[in-house]
């Protein structure tokens, strides 16, 4: 994949990221429970806001964006996991999904094996 196309995904896979963490904050608020714990709300929520600044940061070529990917890699992969912990729920199946495959995608746009 050329550089430009790299890019590309990520900055798709970012957008995509928020927009399935955004959607899935409703349903958590629906179902109660274990879904609705402070720590997991807030890790969606900052999962959503870091993928947002993630894209606008690559979009404009910002010179920190590698820095920005790095740290949107991590809350991704953090929010990825603690999703997963709802096994049999389709929904935080879905987002737990994204935010796997947005966490490789900034992962090697930081430069870090995906």
């Amino acid at each position: 994949m050329a550089t430009d196309d790299v890019t590309t995904q990520a900055i798709d896979d970012t957008l995509e990221c928020s927009r399935i963490c955004e959607e899935t904050l409703p349903y958590c608020l629906q179902q109660g429970g274990r879904h609705v714990e402070p720590e997991h709300i807030k890790l969606l929520m900052d999962c959503a806001d870091i993928c947002r600044t993630a894209a606008a940061f690559m979009q404009r070529v910002s010179r920190y964006h590698t820095e920005v990917c790095r740290l949107c890699a991590m809350i991704c992969q953090a929010c990825a996991d603690d999703c997963a912990q709802f096994s049999g729920d389709e929904q935080m199946m879905r987002c737990s999904e994204a935010c796997r495959q947005c966490a490789a995608s900034c992962g090697q746009m930081a430069g870090a094996a995906a």
